[in-house]
């Protein structure tokens, strides 16, 4: 019975892949186009842009009043979308169905560059901030430093004192030796 259950599951569950051998590459018959997404998404972006300007509005507008005006008045004899216009809106929806994905992928390619710009700010502001933590401490331990090193004035008032020292000194040296020089005069 058991055997039976094993055949009946065997045969109704496909082999399954090993996971521990690589799969088969498979050939395709139709090769899928390739394209540059580089290429592709500066497009989007001069697409976006264009689409985001004037020139772009007003080109819209006259083409608008051009399709209507014919379409309406029947220049020509041509009125291939009567009054409502029902192959403009089309055209509006196919533009629009492109547009959109389009300047989706300007703004992502835009946020992908804001979010690096952000990065590198954040990084230089570290640095920056790095920085004048270290000139901090290096004034800090020069205002230390320049406390214990000896002032102008301080040199000064030391040399004032060493000039009076000598002076005395030689007061006294000079003393003693003219009265050397007296004691000799009268011997």
């Amino acid at each position: 019975m058991a055997a039976e259950r094993r055949d009946r599951a065997e045969r109704a569950e496909p082999p399954r892949a090993r996971l521990d051998q690589p799969q088969e590459t498979r050939r395709r018959l139709v090769r899928r186009p390739t394209y540059d997404p580089e290429a592709f998404g500066s497009f989007a972006e001069r697409f976006a842009r264009f689409m985001g300007t004037a020139k772009f509005l007003l080109y819209m507008t006259a083409f608008v009043i051009v399709w209507v005006t014919i379409n309406l008045v029947g220049l020509y004899g041509l009125k291939w979308d009567p009054y409502p216009f029902i192959l403009l809106n089309l055209f509006f929806s196919t533009q629009a169905s492109y547009a959109a994905p389009l300047i989706l992928l300007a703004q992502n390619r835009q946020e992908d560059r804001d979010r690096v710009v952000v990065e590198q700010d954040r990084r230089a502001n570290a640095r920056a901030h790095a920085d004048m933590e270290f000139l901090a401490r290096e004034m800090a331990s020069l205002r230390m430093a320049v406390g214990e090193v000896a002032t102008r004035d301080y040199l000064r008032s030391e040399l004032r004192s060493l000039l009076q020292e000598l002076d005395e000194r030689a007061k006294q040296v000079g003393d003693e030796f003219r009265g050397d020089e007296d004691h000799a005069d009268r011997r």
